[in-house]
């Protein structure tokens, strides 16, 4: 009897329903983790919403705040910028960058942040593909005055690389570019489609680049952080930067600016789950590599997974997941702390599923 009245209950209105759906939820959460006792219990908080949700996006922290870049839309970029005060848990937008894109990459200097490549809309009638037109510009960001300045051009238009400062210099590495030679009709020829493993240093000090020694593994959507003078590019994809038809990789690649040199595949503990498009931050020597994305025949969505990679040790973390799956996630280190913001909680792969999440999520490495 007393289970029929609470059938009946839930059925009288549809948000004690969703209310009881997701208390069950959260206690399957619970018991998930209960079960895994090498997973250390997580120390997640949450914090104010991101206003804009979107995917693509890309977080950086400078001068004690967190700055969230990008956007997606579907393929015709937002540009948005938004500035997180930790101190008052407040958001604030910003100027928009002068040349919206997505999938750029973004490195902090002395306070500013700097802003290289990306993709752009630009397509013909009855062009498909026109979101992945990859463009040279790069850019600096004051925070102090809320303004853009125009740096010197990438020597080659790419997308979706990944940036990492070391001693002044900001290596610009891997991403994708338009086949070369591409006479297609179907699809713009200055579509990305290709992977590379371009390494380039820029000076923010002479506003010039430098060629450097390119990466092992050609690949486009990876993570990255810097620790103790070393690079290190983990994941990301094979060929296309399109998850469509790209394969996700757990390679982990050094790279040494002084000698210049990488290591090479196989010298580093791969990655514990292969994947790519996700968030990253570094933090007391440890690189974090959360969310991310997959496409398989079988298989179409984002990662929860949270692992941090070691480079003294050589190993792997495999730390308590994110509260909700997401790639496109902005990520950054804040007094300490780590702030998962916004991202889609499916695979870019599913254009109609328009589920992108304000959720901002903080985990706390101490």
């Amino acid at each position: 009897m007393r289970l029929g009245k609470i059938l009946s209950a839930i059925r009288s209105t549809r948000g004690a329903a969703i209310a009881v759906l997701i208390a069950l939820a959260f206690g399957a959460a619970a018991q998930v983790y209960a079960q895994f006792p090498g997973v250390p219990q997580g120390k997640w908080t949450k914090a104010a919403p991101f206003p804009q949700p979107e995917e693509e996006l890309y977080g950086i922290a400078a001068n004690n705040k967190m700055y969230v870049f990008g956007g997606f839309g579907a393929g015709k970029p937002v540009g948005m910028l938004w500035e997180y005060d930790p101190t008052t848990d407040k958001w604030t937008k910003k100027a928009t960058v002068p040349r919206p894109v997505h999938h750029s990459a973004l490195a902090q200097y002395h306070g500013k942040i700097l802003m290289f490549g990306g993709y752009i809309y630009n397509v013909e009638p009855g062009v498909p593909g026109g979101g992945w037109e990859p463009v040279d510009n790069c850019w600096e960001y004051d925070p102090a005055t809320d303004a853009w300045k125009a740096l010197a051009p990438l020597p080659e238009k790419r997308g979706s690389a990944i940036a990492e400062e070391i001693g002044g210099q900001i290596y610009v590495i891997g991403g994708a570019i338009p086949e070369p030679g591409t006479k297609e009709v179907a699809i713009r020829p200055s579509r990305a489609a290709r992977s590379v493993g371009t390494n380039e240093a820029y000076d923010p000090e002479t506003n010039k680049w430098m060629v450097r020694s390119p990466m092992p593994t050609a690949r486009n959507h990876a993570f990255a952080g810097a620790v103790n003078g070393k690079i290190y590019v983990i994941g990301g994809r094979l060929t296309s930067p399109f998850i469509t038809v790209a394969s996700n990789l757990d390679v982990v690649e050094e790279y040494d600016p002084v000698t210049n040199t990488w290591d090479g595949s196989g010298a580093r503990t791969p990655m514990p789950t292969p994947r790519s498009g996700g968030g990253w931050a570094t933090y007391n020597g440890k690189i974090y590599v959360a969310g991310g994305e997959i496409q398989t025949r079988q298989l179409l969505g984002a990662f929860r997974a949270l692992e941090a990679y070691d480079p003294a040790t050589n190993s792997w973390s495999i730390l308590q997941s994110l509260p909700i799956p997401r790639h496109g996630v902005a990520t950054a280190v804040v007094n300490g702390k780590i702030h998962f913001v916004s991202g889609h909680v499916t695979s870019g792969g599913a254009p109609d599923a328009n589920v992108s999440t304000g959720s901002h999520d903080v985990y706390d490495p101490n």
